[in-house]
């Protein structure tokens, strides 16, 4: 079953790791199973440190939600060896008829050509012109004979070759066999075979008769076959035992690889005349074909947004997937869905208190280690409740998960805040730990939050910051640029900003200084920042 991925917001925080983790599990409690929990950037230190508390592996990662050909129901054909009959091969592709063409792989399970019918016709055409068998198998030629050895002469033989001459009456002298380069194909006919043996041919084919044993015994070279069929099918049959590296093609193949995206294969295809193509893995294995069939209405993937519902700050490529449910605490934004879906955004200050809620709501205890994550969410996002977006209802569930993973909010809140491991990091990788894009009335912009106890490291380091702000800025064309140092201690944010002063001026009412200015009381991007920014642009 196709997998429906959870994720969270781009750059993600600590709720949004741990929401999708809870709310995929919890679906996968009530019975869904195919509930996968995905993040679509790097995992913070906070965060890490966090799954490391309760033993959590960190959810998969996941780079776009971008149709590709794994998403498509392409067809799974045989992959026939190189090896293989081309009698074999056209069983195969009756037994397909809706399928062009048939893989053709070597030793190793790789493309090696495409089969269809029309090589097949096309070396049949060749027959009739008259051709000679060369080194073929005597494997190949035994199974589509449906024969078996007479002589033990013929156990030595490994491949046969050479003209097909069925036998003519002796009367007939003139068209006799005379070279030993021949397959001769003869019935009931001792002195024919007599002849053969003599003469020494590569082969000789019996059909529907039987063979002394003076002649089965004599010393020969000869590998003396016999076969239920009669001459004309025999005949027929022992040009099929040709193997199907030797006619297939091999020029100009098209291929596609399972992690090719959609749009470049519809590309690639309008360009080409074939009419079905090989699918290839990561190792170069051939998985199946691909016809513009299948191009036609490919199968999305399918994913469940939380924590966000906007578009600049989800997964890459998410107007090609299913957006099957969003859960998330800010507002409303920009995304759209083609059919209904399952909504729930509540004015809490975590998304982990939604999804604890919905364990509430189903009767389902969450585990230990589960009730342990929700908590330490709900106070990394709440900033241990002192934000403005905190609400009881976070305070209550997060003492619930608390008591379930039997750990007190006050040491869980030191665990999270108190360790510094800022020092040690570039001004890049603190500013794209929570960073998030916006699009409010043709503004694009982004906001980053650092939450630290104490800014006055992070203080010092402003220039750093302002260097990488602007570089930011230039490459990804924002109008304005803004960083948040949120200290708790001192309950309020010191706002580092890039773009134009007016509007800092305005929506904020502050005194700037060094394009730096302190916010007290504001502790939260979603409610105290994004809203001033919100009304000033109308």
């Amino acid at each position: 079953m196709d997998p429906i991925y959870v994720t969270g917001h781009r750059n993600p925080d600590t709720d949004s790791i741990v929401s999708a983790i809870a709310y995929a599990a919890l679906r996968n409690s009530l019975g869904d199973r195919e509930y996968v929990a995905a993040r679509l950037g790097h995992i913070s230190d906070e965060t890490k440190r966090i799954l490391e508390k309760f033993d959590c592996p960190a959810p998969m990662h996941v780079s776009t939600m971008r149709t590709q050909v794994r998403d498509l129901e392409f067809d799974r054909p045989p992959a026939l060896n190189g090896g293989v009959t081309i009698s074999r091969a056209w069983d195969a592709l009756q037994a397909h008829r809706n399928i062009p063409a048939i893989p053709v792989t070597d030793e190793n399970g790789c493309l090696f050509g495409m089969l269809s019918p029309t090589e097949i016709a096309n070396f049949d055409m060749q027959v009739t012109a008259g051709i000679e068998l060369d080194a073929i198998p005597v494997f190949n030629v035994l199974s589509v004979l449906e024969g078996q050895l007479l002589n033990e002469g013929g156990n030595l033989v490994d491949t046969v070759s050479g003209e097909v001459i069925i036998a003519l009456p002796q009367s007939r002298e003139s068209l006799l066999f005379r070279n030993q380069n021949s397959i001769v194909i003869c019935g009931d006919q001792p002195e024919m075979i007599r002849r053969a043996i003599e003469i020494g041919v590569n082969c000789l084919i019996v059909c529907q008769a039987e063979v002394s044993e003076e002649l089965r015994t004599a010393q020969t070279r000869t590998c003396i076959i016999s076969t239920p069929l009669d001459a004309v099918r025999a005949t027929r049959r022992i040009y099929h035992a040709i193997p199907v590296d030797r006619i297939c093609r091999r020029e100009e193949l098209v291929c596609f690889h399972l992690d090719d995206f959609l749009d470049d294969v519809r590309e690639k295809v309008s360009k080409s005349r074939d009419r079905n193509y090989p699918i290839l893995d990561e190792n170069e294995k051939v998985v199946g074909t691909l016809s513009r069939f299948h191009l036609l209405r490919p199968r999305r993937k399918r994913v469940v947004l939380v924590d966000h519902n906007e578009v600049a700050q989800s997964v890459p490529g998410l107007a090609q997937a299913e957006i099957v449910a969003i859960i998330d605490h800010h507002r409303l934004a920009d995304i759209q869905t083609l059919n209904p879906i399952y909504f729930r955004n509540e004015t809490v200050g975590s998304t982990a208190t939604i999804v604890s809620s919905m364990y509430q709501e189903k009767g389902l205890m969450p585990s230990e280690k589960l009730a342990g994550l929700l908590a330490a969410a709900i106070v990394a996002d709440t900033v241990m409740f002192k934000s403005p977006t905190c609400t009881e209802r976070d305070h209550r569930m997060a003492e619930r998960m608390a008591r379930i993973a039997n750990i007190k909010l006050e040491e869980l809140g030191q665990f999270i805040f108190s360790e510094d491991s800022n020092q040690n990091k570039s001004a890049k990788e603190l500013l794209m730990t929570d960073f998030k894009d916006f699009h409010i009335a043709d503004h694009d912009f982004c906001v980053s939050q650092i939450t630290c106890v104490g800014a006055d490291m992070l203080l010092s380091r402003r220039e750093e910051f302002l260097e990488v702000m602007e570089t930011i800025k230039q490459e990804r064309s924002y109008d304005m640029v803004i960083l948040m140092l949120t200290d708790v201690l001192v309950e309020g944010s010191h706002l580092v900003y890039l773009g134009d002063e007016e509007i800092i001026r305005q929506a904020f009412n502050k005194e700037l200084k060094e394009k730096t200015c302190f916010l007290p009381g504001v502790v939260s991007r979603k409610k105290q920042v994004i809203p001033m920014l919100t009304a000033l642009w109308g």
